[in-house]
This record gives structure tokens, C-alpha cells and sequence, in this order.
């Protein structure tokens, strides 16, 4: 005898017998009459004994069907239930999510977030790993990540939420005693300090409103692996800096930072939502892209557009 019961013929049993006819069970479990009256027959066959008694008017339970119909229809309602709670659970979030985000962002603009997150979601359990470094979401077993960069890794599934721009910035103090820049070519008579964590090099690209491109390698007293770091020297008028905009607009907006060659782009990357695979995405992490999508396509650092 197979291993394996035949759920499939106990549930059409138990339904022929709750309905009172194969043409009944068939409507309601939504196949073919012969698909109910051969799982039946099958049924009855391995078991070794009829279930119902037939007419060409009437069908009734044998003795041994009357027997067996108690179980057969409380397995019948358990399978229902489960299947109930597993599209209950599909359907609303729930469970643990490893979220990789870099840390400046992840403090500035994704923490704040984190209570409406955990109250919108109830079920959910967010295990937010902050680091400027890129973790590889596969070996390191993260379900997602925010990732900031101006392409997103090919091997792996990226939705653009947002436009991620590059400022190159400097204190008042700085430009008094130093000057204003006019040209990128001038950077090599200036104090840089730069950020270790670049996607692709250490070489700063900028590109005219007109087209025309140039790139410098900045040269200066500081290398940092978050771009916070850099915000006391810069204050304090020591060098020349590149900082993304989600954290030089507070201080370009109150004036302690100063936009340099403002008609000269830095790196014009985005903020992506990253996943291993967008086939296998369960519900969870749809859902927590869903929302970081609607909280920071329009973030607040980009007020004027």
C-alpha cells in the first residue's frame, strides 16, 4: 500500500456525503462530475469496501461509509482551515526581515521611519543591519537591501525609488580664506577629503551643463568609511568634501555649507531597493519595499522638486 493517504479521494468522499450527490460535490468543490466519482471509486477500492450505496435515485452511506465519514469530514475542514490561514499569512506581512542599509541613510532617514513601519506592519520583525560597507545579500543571509549607488549590482533584483545626487561642498570660512572654485581642475591646488566607500573609484567625475567632462583624484588629510565623519572637519573650514544630498541639504539649507560648481553634476546615482530574487519574494519583503517606496520617492531632502 502507497505511503502516502489519498487526501484527494477522503476530501470528495466527505463532500459527496455533506452535498448528497457527485453533481452537488462537483459544483462545489469546482470539478467534473468523473473527476468526483473516480477519486471516490479509487478511494473505495484501496480501502476495500464500498462508501455509498447507489441508485439511480438515491445515494446513501453504506455502514462502513457512516463509519468513515466523521474522520473523512473533519480532515476535510482541517485542510480547509490550513489553506485559510496560509493565504491569511501570505497576505498579511509577517515574520523576520535581515534589511541591509547604509548607515548614514539608515539613521537619517529610514530610522525615523521604523515606528510607522512597526505599526502599519504588527507582524513583522525587522532585523536592520546598518554599514556603509556592501554586504553580499546572498552569503550573508539578508532578504533585502537599501543601496545607494549609481547602478544597481546586475546579479541581483534593484527597484529605483528615488534620484540620489552628489554634492561637492565647502564651509564659508574655508572659500574666504582659499577662494571660490570655477573650474574642477582647480580641486588640485585645494584640501579634499574624500569617501572610502565610492562604487567605482576614487576618481571624482564631473560632467558641464554643456557636456564637456572632468575628472579629479582628490588629494587631501582625510579618508573616511562614513560620510558623517567628514561633516566636523567641513564645518570647520578645513577642506573640500563630497556629501550626498540626503546629507548636505540641512546644511546647504542653513548656509554652514556652501554648493560648489553648481553647474558642474557629481555622480548622479539613486536609492534602490534591493533583492536576491524577485520570483521567490515573499510577502514580507514586497511589503517592505511597497512602503519604503511610497515614504521616500519624494523624500524631504529634494524639497524643490
Amino acid at each position: 500500500m502507497p505511503r502516502i493517504p489519498d487526501f484527494e479521494g477522503l476530501a470528495m468522499f466527505a463532500k459527496v456525503a455533506e452535498e448528497g450527490s457527485y453533481a452537488a460535490a462537483s459544483r462545489a468543490m469546482g470539478v467534473s462530475v468523473p473527476t468526483v466519482s473516480r477519486a471516490v471509486a479509487r478511494l473505495e477500492e484501496r480501502l476495500g469496501a464500498r462508501l455509498f450505496n447507489r441508485t439511480s435515485r438515491q445515494l446513501s452511506l453504506t455502514e462502513f461509509g457512516q463509519r468513515m465519514v466523521e474522520q473523512a469530514s473533519a480532515l476535510y475542514r482541517q485542510a480547509e482551515e490550513m489553506e485559510s490561514e496560509a493565504q491569511a499569512l501570505s497576505l498579511q506581512p509577517r515574520g523576520l526581515v535581515r534589511l541591509a542599509v547604509p548607515m548614514s541613510f539608515g539613521l537619517r532617514w529610514v530610522a525615523p521611519l521604523l515606528p510607522e513601519l512597526l505599526a502599519h506592519y504588527p507582524g513583522l520583525e525587522i532585523d536592520l543591519h546598518l554599514s556603509d560597507s556592501t554586504v553580499d545579500l546572498v552569503a550573508d543571509g539578508f532578504d533585502a537591501a537599501l543601496r545607494i549607488a549609481a547602478l544597481p549590482d546586475s546579479s541581483l533584483v534593484a527597484r529605483r525609488i528615488c534620484s540620489v545626487s552628489q554634492y561637492l561642498v565647502a564651509a564659508p570660512s574655508y572659500l574666504a580664506r582659499n577662494g571660490q572654485l570655477t573650474h574642477p581642475r582647480e580641486l588640485a591646488g585645494h584640501a579634499c577629503m574624500s569617501y572610502a566607500y565610492r562604487a567605482r573609484s576614487q576618481v571624482w567625475r564631473f560632467i558641464h551643463d554643456n557636456g564637456s567632462e572632468q575628472d579629479v583624484t582628490p588629494r587631501g588629510p582625510l579618508r573616511v568609511t562614513n560620510a558623517d565623519a567628514l561633516i566636523a572637519p567641513l564645518l570647520a573650514g578645513m577642506a573640500i568634501a563630497e556629501l550626498p544630498e540626503f546629507i548636505a541639504a540641512e546644511y546647504l539649507a542653513d548656509g554652514r555649507l556652501v554648493h560648489l560648481l553648481p553647474e558642474w553634476r557629481m555622480t548622479q546615482g539613486g536609492l534602490y531597493f534591493v533583492t536576491p530574487s524577485a520570483r521567490t519574494r515573499p510577502r514580507k519583503v514586497q511589503a517592505l519595499a511597497e512602503f519604503f517606496v511610497e515614504r521616500l520617492s519624494n523624500p524631504q531632502w529634494q524639497p524643490s522638486r
